[in-house]
């Protein structure tokens, strides 16, 4: 089934932001790219729902001060065997 840009914007918007997801989940879970997830979060959903748009922004900014936590942590787990 295919829909609006538009509209797979602001569905990719409120996963992200009900599931505090990473793009790289959403791309996963729309089956889509992460550089589409990308594109459409912060080129198209600011014109669609500038309010969502600014939860996702922070969401967005906090996943990247956070991101170098979870490489180390999966980093771990590769050598531990966990």
């Amino acid at each position: 089934m295919r829909y609006s840009l538009e509209e797979r914007a602001c569905d990719l918007a409120v996963y992200i932001v009900e599931n505090r997801a990473t793009v790289r989940a959403a791309a996963k879970k729309f089956g889509i790219s992460k550089s589409t997830v990308h594109k459409d979060l912060t080129e198209r959903l600011p014109h669609v729902n500038p309010g969502l748009y600014r939860q996702v922004r922070a969401l967005l900014d906090l996943n990247k001060a956070e991101r170098h936590i979870r490489g180390g942590l999966a980093t771990r787990r590769k050598y531990k065997g966990e």
